[in-house]
């Protein structure tokens, strides 16, 4: 495949997105930052009702898609409403290193903002050191740590929660 020339398009998926978006998810599978067993055949659709297009934005790089983010509530309670959570970052190998994890972040900021949220949160495993030190450039901190949560692979893995106040918002009132 040759390089790609151009800045990414970050816009939203729609459902003709399902196949691609299915195959980068295999592509990028990996037990740095998946709890879940490795995907085998047959394989289900992307979309679902706990997966829909409307929570995902994606990243294009000369016409072909490079990466996703999917932010959605992190509860369906209505004292809630004001916080979006990180459910999904991929970028495809391809990609890497062209700044396609930054941009989808930055994109989330702007759409979690323009849905009345005002602050965004995500869990990430703690080996999963470029992506904690991504996150951590765009403002994320750690707010909690579930020592241990996760047993992958032989060895017990930490369960890191981070958070941010979004742009625009000076702090979150006190509680």
């Amino acid at each position: 495949m040759p390089e790609p020339t151009t800045a990414p398009v970050i816009r939203p998926a729609t459902a003709a997105d399902d196949k691609e978006l299915a195959e980068l998810d295999r592509e990028t599978w990996s037990p740095v930052h998946s709890v879940q067993p490795r995907p085998q055949p047959p394989y289900g659709p992307f979309f679902d009702e706990g997966h829909r297009s409307e929570d995902i934005l994606v990243a294009e790089l000369d016409g072909a898609i490079a990466g996703y983010i999917r932010i959605v509530p992190p509860t369906p309670l209505p004292s809630n409403a004001h916080v979006r959570q990180i459910q999904g970052l991929a970028v495809a190998d391809r990609a890497r290193g062209r700044g396609i994890g930054r941009a989808l972040l930055r994109a989330s900021f702007d759409a979690a903002c323009g849905q009345g949220a005002v602050r965004m949160t995500l869990r990430v495993l703690g080996h999963n050191v470029p992506a904690r030190a991504l996150y951590e450039a765009e403002g994320f901190v750690v707010e909690g740590v579930l020592p241990g949560e996760f047993h992958l692979h032989g060895r017990y893995v930490d369960d890191v929660f981070m958070g941010r106040v979004l742009r625009g918002v000076r702090q979150l009132p006190e509680s």
